[in-house]
């Protein structure tokens, strides 16, 4: 929460990729038993969950899953009723490969009875093109299955061809159309390679119901023509082939480099990043397909470390679309970062610092605040001092830290400052478009213990017991909904600008458990990103 003088106050702490340095120092130490206090500005790691709604990271080496849950920190798995959802996209990118493949002349030569026939076409160009139909299938431990059907197109162009004999010889140039009509198949095998969760489409296989080659529209050739074009089409088959499956196996390659750079982009700020290196490669079963990642967090030289993560299977169901699980392993982390950042500071003046205080409490307001805030130009300076802490339950997110704040006034008046530790419990969800945070002391311990001033740091010393008291409640009654509001809104407008808004979320749940976090969603294709994966496509 960091601001420059009466700028907007206290925005987000964000996550960035960026390379890990050699000289890594383990931001997982100092990880504590969670007997202490904790910080309320580190709730803002919590949140940081829904910024994950894409998953595609770089590849460091592969283990097999078993393996790799131990170092895994967070999870993706996509259900088939969301495959069936992204399957409804589908025929928009295989129009993209029929209309974007790249047609190579094609030229031959065969004999026919007492001739050669030869041929040379060239400027081969698809119109008139539409898809009847896409179906998807997941199969187990294998492939992705996807169909297309009743793909009808028309192939046009210039033909040059011609008839040797030594009785007759003859050769023309002429537009061609070929009509067709055809069935196509793709098995995706999902693995890691090239630095991604990479697709091999090479299992790739046209069935052409139609393909019939017309020259100047002729329907009704003659023997010789017939021959020829039959011979033709053929060749034309195979070209056909060969350019629509290798285009499909480019398309891949740049949906998997566009969902990366899209997932970067969005997971990018300053120095804080992130590591989603895949841990595994991803696990197709009959109902969803899994994927893993390393979810380590980087900031300068100093990088995160995970080595015995709490992920298994049966942490996940499948009765929504689309889930993310988070280990405490990767969110800890993050908070503790942005606290070395410089993210847990705010700044507040004016107005709305007045109308902090009108708020009443239970104890006298001490006479130093009141002068200070009748000043000419009081400012509240709020920041965190020491790492935060981060621990996650059935009943919510533990935080835990040391809050410093200053009120100043005008010349003259001294500043009344002090520490306040503090330990909340954060829940956190997502409606309308909008982060929505939940933070208060926990119920099983005494609000002596959920928020204490540390009277050594208590600035003046006159202060009374009574008026310690008052910077208590105020620190809970004010100060934590105050920043809590700031980091809702914060956090909302930059997921925004990276775009979550365009995203159809529906009944998104974020589920707290021992040690990790569950968020479940539905949803529906987000359409601007296939519009800008298309655009990207055929430039």
């Amino acid at each position: 929460m960091r601001t420059a003088p009466h700028a907007e106050p206290c925005p987000p702490l964000l996550t960035a990729y960026s390379p890990a340095c050699p000289e890594a120092q383990d931001l997982s130490s100092g990880r504590t038993d969670h007997t202490g206090k904790d910080s309320p500005a580190a709730a803002m790691g919590f949140s940081t969950l829904l910024l994950f709604l894409s998953l595609t990271g770089l590849s460091w080496s592969c283990l097999d899953p078993n393996s790799a849950y131990r170092i895994t920190g967070a999870v993706c798995r996509l259900t088939y009723p969301a495959a069936l959802a992204l399957n409804e996209k589908t025929t928009s990118v295989i129009e993209a490969a029929f209309q974007h493949a790249r047609y190579p002349n094609m030229a031959g030569e065969s004999s026919f009875f007492l001739g050669k026939v030869h041929y040379n076409l060239s400027n081969l160009e698809i119109h008139d093109l539409s898809i009847g139909g896409s179906r998807v299938e997941l199969k187990e431990n294998d492939h992705i299955g996807l169909s297309i059907s009743n793909v009808s197109a028309v192939f046009q162009g210039t033909i040059l061809y011609g008839y040797g004999s030594w009785l007759i010889g003859f050769g023309h140039s002429v537009d061609f159309e070929i009509e067709s009509n055809i069935d196509l198949v793709v098995n995706p095998r999902l693995h890691c390679g090239n630095g991604k969760v990479a697709a091999d489409t090479s299992d790739c296989y046209l069935t052409f119901h139609k393909l019939q080659l017309l020259l100047q529209g002729d329907r009704e050739p003659g023997w010789l023509k017939r021959l020829f074009t039959d011979f033709v089409t053929f060749t034309v088959k195979m070209v056909v082939k060969s350019q629509i499956c290798k285009e499909i196996n480019k398309l891949a390659d740049i949906l998997a480099d566009f969902i990366q750079h899209t997932a970067e982009n969005f997971l990018s700020d300053g120095d804080i990043g992130v590591d989603i290196s895949v841990t595994a490669p991803p696990v197709i079963t009959s109902n969803y397909i899994e994927s893993y990642h390393k979810g380590v967090t980087h900031y300068h030289n100093m990088t995160a470390v995970i080595n015995a993560s709490v992920f298994t299977p049966a942490r996940l169901t499948e009765d929504r679309m689309l889930y993310f699980w988070f280990s405490d392993d990767l969110l800890e982390p993050l908070v503790k970062v942005a606290h070395l950042d410089g993210r847990y500071e705010c700044s507040i003046t004016g107005p709305e610092l007045l109308d902090l205080f009108k708020v009443d409490l239970s104890t006298a307001k001490p006479a130093l605040l009141e002068e200070l805030l009748s000043t000419e130009a009081p400012e509240l300076k709020v920041r965190s001092v020491t790492d935060p802490h981060l621990w996650t339950t059935a009943q919510g997110t533990f935080v835990r830290g040391t809050a410093s704040v200053e009120l100043t006034g005008g010349l003259g008046t001294p500043p009344l400052s002090f520490k306040a530790e503090v330990k909340v419990l954060v829940t956190a969800s997502y409606a309308d478009k909008k982060l929505i945070l939940r933070v208060k002391c926990p119920q099983s311990a005494p609000r002596e213990q959920c928020i204490s001033i540390l009277e050594q740091s208590v600035s003046p010393k006159t202060l009374q017991d009574g008026q310690l008291e008052y910077l208590r409640e105020a620190v809970e009654k004010i100060g934590i909904p105050k920043i809590t509001s700031y980091l809702e809104t914060g956090i909302t407008v930059l997921m925004n600008k990276q775009g979550l808004d365009l995203f159809d979320i529906i009944n998104p749940v974020v589920l707290p458990q021992e040690g990790y976090v569950v968020v479940q969603v539905d949803f529906g294709f987000p359409h601007h990103l296939l519009v800008d994966f298309l655009k990207k496509t055929l430039e």
